[in-house]
C-alpha cells in the first residue's frame, strides 16, 4: 500500500479543508436515480429536527444531531442511499421575539405597508426594551424582517453544523415558511377539514396575555409560584356560612357554583341548593363532581370562568354559565357579568374593571376583608401555576373562537389507534414509549392549532358576512386545493373579488396562523414531497427514523403520529431515536430559561469537531450527559483519540512491505486480526440496534490495545531487515489492514480524522467506502489470511507485555534496558498459545533466553536484566 503521509499530521484546519472537499464531490448527495432504482429497501430516509431558526444553537443541538449523523453515516457505509435533508422551522413565535428584540419593533397589523421602512436596530439584541419602547409596524412590514433575519440565521446554522461534520444532503433543505411548505401545511389541514377533523368552536382556551395568543396543551409547562389560600364565607339561604378556600379571589365576580365530593357527608345536605356569593351578591348552585377533592382546602370550592382546567371540565360537564371576567390583556374587562345586578354589587365591581389579576386580587381581599367574609389572614402557600412553556406570566383561561384537530381526547377509536402504531414503532431506547403512551392517554382535549400571531402559516379560512356585515362562523370558507397556498388576509375567497372584503354581503379573512407544530408535524410530507413529488414521496416514505430529543415526544413525536395516521392510518417512520438531555456540573438540565445554556461555536473551534462528536456519541440515546465548560473531560479524551489515529496511522504507513509478499501467517498477527473480526461484529451490531456508543466504546477498547500493545510487539519484526521478509511482510499487511478497518470503524464517529488518513491511501472517500463485514472482505486485494486463527493470543501477549515492563519498572530499569533471561509460567494451553508469539515478546522486551513453564496463573519471572554500564549483573 502506497501512502502520501504529511510530515506531521494535524487536526488543525481538517473541519474546513474536507467540507469544501466534500461539497465539491458531492459526497453525501442522495443519489434519486439509484434509489429509484433499487427499491425502497436500497434507501435509509431521516425525517431529520428542523432546529428553530431564531437565536442561536447550543450544546444540546450539537449532541443529538451527532447521534442522527452517527446512524446515517453507518447506514451509507452499509450500503443505502441516505435520504438526510435538514428543514429550518422558521415561523412562529420565537421567530417573532427574535425579531422583536433585534430590530426593536412590533407588529400592529392596523397599521399600514411602509416600503421604505427601516428598523431603529440592526443587529442588537434589544432584549431590555419593553414592547411599548419597540416602534409598531404593519404586519406586513414584520414578515419582510421575519423573513430577513431567518434566512441570515439558517446561514450561520448551516456552518455550524458543516462545522461539525453533519453528512446531510444540502440540496435537500426545507423552510416552514415557504410556499411548499405553505401548500402542503394548507392541503393537509383542507383534508383534516374534509374528513371532519379538524373544526372551529368557541371554548374556554388558555391563553397567554404578553404574546396575546392561545396555547395547546402540549406548550405548557408548570412552574412553582407563591400564592395563598383564602377563605371566604359564602352564605346559605338560612344565613349560615359556607367556608372555601381559594388561591384566586379576584375571580369571585365570575363564580358560576361551588362544588364537592358526591361522597362528602359534609356537603351531601347542600346538594341541589344556592348559596351567595360573598361582596358580588349572586346566588350561585352547590353541585357535585368526582373531580373535587374532598382533602384539600375545605373541601367544597368555587367553580369560575375560569381559574384553571379543573374550571372548564366542571363548567361543560355541569352545563354551567359561563361569567368570564379577563379579557385578552390579562385584565378585568369593563363590564361586569350580567348576573350581577345589586347595586353595591356592580359598584364593588367596578372597582376591578380594567385591573391586572394581580391588582384586582388585592382590591377584592380588602373588599372581603371590609364585608367580613375573609375569615381569618391568608395562608401562604407554593404551588404549581401553568405557563407557556416560552412565556413569563401565568395563564389565563379565556373564551376564544379557535380552530382545532382531534387528536384522540374525545375519539376513543383514534386513541386506541395512536396507542397501537405507537406499540408497532421500535423506540430507542425502548422505555421511552411509555412517555408517548402516557401522553396519548392523558389528553384531555383536542389540539388548538390556531394562533393569534403574524409569522406562521396563515389558516385558508374566510368567512362570508351577512347582511349587516357580521361573519356567519360556522360557515367557514375553506380553500381548494388547486389556490393553495394563500393567504386570506390578502387573497380573496373563492367566488369572490377584493373589493367585496369586508362589506355586508361580502367576506372576512381569517387572519389567524397555524401552531407552528402543524406545519412540523408535516416534517416528512415536506422532507419527502408529499403531493409535491410522487416517486419522491414513495422512495422514502415511510421514513426509516425520526431522531429527536426526549422533551418534545409530547409535541413534534405525538403530533407527527396524529397528522400521519388521520392521512395515511399509517405510522410515518419504523425507529424513533430519543436523546437525552444535556445537564451541567450541577446536574441541572441545560435552558435557556436557567441561563446555563453553553453555545458550541467556541467548544469546536478549540478542541475540534471530532473531540466535540466523541463527547456526544459516547452517551446512549436516552441518557443524560453532563457538560462542563471549563473541564471538558471527555471532549479532551475525543481530541487524545483523533490525534491518535492520525499519529499511529502514519507509523504504521512507515514500514515498508518486502515485494513478492502477500500473505498473512504469523500467529500474532492473526490472533490480532481474529480479535478485530470481533470488534466489527460487536460494533455492526450495535450500530443496527441505535447503540452507538457501544459501538464506539468497542472500537476505541481494541485502538488502545493495537497501538499500546500489537504495535509494540510487532514494530520489530516490521523494522526488520530482508532476512525474514515473510515475517515482516506479515506484520505489515497485517497492520495495514487493522488501520483501514479501524478507519472505517471510526468513520460515523470522527469523519474529519478518518478522512485525513484515508485520504494519504485511497482515492474516494472513507464516507462511501463499504462498512467491513469482516477482517477477511477487508484484506487488500490478493493478501491472503487464515482467519479466525490463534483466538486469544493477543490478549495473553498483551498481559505478558505488560508484566515485562512492570518488572523492569519495580527494577528501577529502562524499558529499553535488555534482559539476559526470563520465564513465562502459566497453564498449559496459555503457555502454548504464547510461546507461538515468543519471538515477539523477545524482541519487544529484549529477552535474549525466553524460558516456559507451567504454573496455576499466568506470571513473568527470573528475569535477569543484562549488564550495563553502571551495574554488572542484575535481577528482577
Amino acid at each position: 500500500m502506497s501512502a502520501n503521509v504529511p510530515d506531521k499530521p494535524a487536526l488543525e484546519g481538517l473541519e474546513t479543508k474536507w467540507d469544501a472537499e466534500w461539497s465539491s464531490r458531492g459526497t453525501y448527495l442522495f443519489n434519486r436515480a439509484d434509489a429509484v432504482q433499487g427499491g425502497r429497501d436500497c434507501v435509509y430516509s431521516i425525517d431529520t429536527p428542523p432546529p428553530t431558526a431564531s437565536g442561536s444553537l447550543h450544546i444540546g443541538h450539537v449532541f443529538s444531531y451527532t447521534h442522527t449523523d452517527v446512524v446515517a453515516r453507518f447506514q451509507r457505509m452499509a450500503g443505502k442511499q441516505v435520504f438526510y435533508p435538514i428543514g429550518w422551522d422558521d415561523n412562529g413565535l420565537p421567530t417573532e421575539r427574535r425579531v422583536q428584540n433585534y430590530y426593536g419593533v412590533r407588529c400592529d397589523p392596523t397599521l399600514p405597508y411602509d416600503p421604505d421602512f427601516t428598523p431603529p436596530f440592526q443587529g442588537g439584541d434589544n432584549k431590555s426594551s419593553k414592547a411599548a419602547d419597540q416602534i409598531p409596524i404593519s404586519r406586513r412590514n414584520f414578515i419582510e424582517l421575519c423573513e430577513v433575519l431567518t434566512v441570515e440565521d439558517e446561514k450561520q446554522f448551516e456552518s455550524l453544523w458543516r462545522d461539525l461534520g453533519l453528512s446531510v444532503d444540502w440540496t435537500q433543505t426545507y423552510r416552514t415558511i415557504s410556499r411548499e411548505a405553505q401548500a402542503a401545511s394548507q392541503l393537509a389541514f383542507v383534508r383534516n377539514v374534509e374528513r371532519g377533523e379538524a373544526y372551529q368552536a368557541m371554548a374556554p382556551t388558555l391563553w397567554d396575555v404578553t404574546f396575546r395568543t392561545a396555547v395547546a396543551q402540549a406548550e405548557l409547562e408548570d412552574k412553582e409560584q407563591p400564592g395563598a389560600y383564602h377563605r371566604l364565607a359564602f352564605t346559605k339561604a338560612d344565613g349560615e356560612p359556607v367556608f372555601i378556600e381559594t388561591t384566586r379571589p379576584e375571580l369571585l365576580p365570575a363564580c358560576v357554583a361551588l362544588v364537592a365530593h358526591p361522597d362528602d357527608e359534609r356537603y351531601k345536605a347542600l346538594f341541589g341548593t344556592t348559596v351567595t356569593t360573598p361582596v358580588f351578591g349572586v346566588e350561585v348552585p352547590v353541585v357535585a363532581h368526582h373531580l373535587a377533592q374532598a382533602d384539600k382546602g375545605s373541601g367544597i370550592a368555587m367553580i369560575c370562568t375560569f381559574g384553571d382546567l379543573n374550571d372548564v371540565i366542571w363548567w361543560r360537564d355541569l352545563d354551567l354559565p359561563n361569567r368570564a371576567i379577563i379579557g385578552f390583556d390579562g385584565r378585568i374587562i369593563s363590564e361586569a357579568p350580567d348576573a350581577i345586578a345589586s347595586e353595591e354589587g356592580r359598584a364593588a365591581y367596578a372597582q376591578l374593571a380594567g385591573k391586572t389579576v394581580f391588582s384586582a386580587k388585592q382590591a377584592v381581599v380588602e373588599l372581603l376583608r371590609e364585608s367580613g367574609a375573609l375569615i381569618g389572614d391568608p395562608k401562604p402557600i407554593t404551588h404549581p401555576v401553568k405557563f407557556f412553556e416560552k412565556g413569563d406570566r401565568p395563564l389565563e383561561i379565556v373564551s376564544t373562537r379557535q380552530w382545532y384537530i382531534t387528536n384522540g381526547a374525545r375519539d376513543e377509536d383514534l386513541r386506541a389507534r395512536l396507542i397501537e402504531l405507537g406499540g408497532e414503532l421500535e423506540w430507542h431506547p425502548e422505555f421511552m414509549k411509555v412517555r408517548y403512551e402516557n401522553w396519548v392517554g392523558g389528553l384531555t382535549g383536542d389540539w388548538l392549532i390556531s394562533r393569534q400571531r403574524f409569522f406562521g402559516v396563515p389558516l385558508p379560512v374566510w368567512y362570508p358576512l351577512d347582511g349587516d356585515g357580521n361573519p356567519v362562523f360556522d360557515e367557514p370558507i375553506v380553500a381548494t386545493p388547486d389556490i393553495l397556498p394563500v393567504d386570506p388576509s390578502s387573497d380573496a375567497a373563492p367566488g369572490y373579488s377584493d373589493d367585496q372584503r369586508g362589506v355586508p354581503g361580502g367576506f372576512q379573512g381569517e387572519v389567524d396562523v397555524m401552531d407552528t407544530w402543524a406545519t412540523s408535524s408535516l416534517t416528512p410530507q415536506l422532507a419527502g414531497g408529499w403531493q409535491r413529488d410522487e416517486e419522491l414521496w414513495n422512495t422514502v416514505f415511510p421514513f426509516d427514523l425520526r431522531p429527536q430529543g426526549q422533551d418534545i415526544i409530547r409535541t413534534w413525536l405525538f403530533s407527527t403520529m396524529l397528522r400521519s395516521t388521520l392521512e395515511t392510518n399509517e405510522k410515518p417512520w419504523k425507529h424513533a431515536a430519543l436523546s437525552g438531555f444535556i445537564v451541567d456540573p450541577d446536574r441541572k438540565k441545560m435552558s435557556k430559561s436557567k441561563g446555563n445554556v453553553v453555545t458550541p461555536a467556541d467548544i469546536l473551534a478549540t478542541h475540534g469537531s471530532d473531540a466535540v462528536r466523541y463527547w456526544a456519541a459516547s452517551s446512549r440515546l436516552g441518557t443524560d450527559a453532563a457538560f462542563d465548560e471549563k473541564n471538558p473531560t471527555q471532549i479532551k479524551i475525543g481530541r487524545r483519540l483523533a490525534i491518535k489515529i492520525l499519529n499511529a496511522a502514519k507509523f504504521v504507513y512507515g514500514f515498508e512491505l518486502p515485494s513478492g509478499h502477500s500473505s498473512i501467517t504469523e500467529p500474532l498477527d492473526l490472533s490480532m486480526l481474529t480479535e478485530l473480526d470481533e470488534v466489527i461484529r460487536t460494533a455492526t451490531k450495535a450500530l443496527q440496534n441505535y447503540d452507538h456508543a457501544r459501538a464506539l466504546e468497542t472500537t476505541e477498547t481494541f485502538f488502545w490495545t493495537f497501538c499500546d500493545d500489537y504495535l509494540e510487539l510487532v514494530k520489530e519484526r516490521a523494522y526488520r531487515d530482508s532476512s525474514d521478509a515473510a515475517g515482516k511482510a506479515s506484520a505489515v499487511l497485517a497492520l495495514q489492514t487493522a488501520i483501514d478497518v479501524l478507519l472505517r470503524l471510526f468513520a460515523p464517529f470522527l469523519p474529519f480524522a478518518t478522512e485525513e488518513v484515508w485520504s494519504w491511501s485511497h482515492d474516494e472517500s472513507v464516507h462511501t467506502a463499504a462498512w467491513p463485514a469482516s477482517v477477511a472482505s477487508a484484506l487488500p486485494s490478493g493478501v491472503s489470511a487464515d482467519l479466525p486463527g490463534h483466538a486469544g493470543l493477543l490478549p495473553l501477549a498483551s498481559r505478558a507485555l505488560v508484566s515485562i515492563r512492570r518488572a523492569k519498572t519495580d527494577a528501577k530499569a529502562s524499558q529499553k534496558t535488555p534482559v539476559a533471561s526470563a520465564t513465562i509460567t502459566g497453564p498449559a494451553a496459555e503457555v502454548a498459545l504464547l510461546e507461538l508469539a515468543s519471538a515477539d515478546l523477545k524482541a519487544v522486551g529484549r529477552i535474549a533466553e525466553l524460558g516456559f513453564g507451567e504454573a496455576s496463573e499466568l506470571t513473568i519471572g527470573d528475569i535477569v536484566l543484562a549488564p550495563d554500564e553502571n551495574t554488572q549483573e542484575g535481577t528482577a
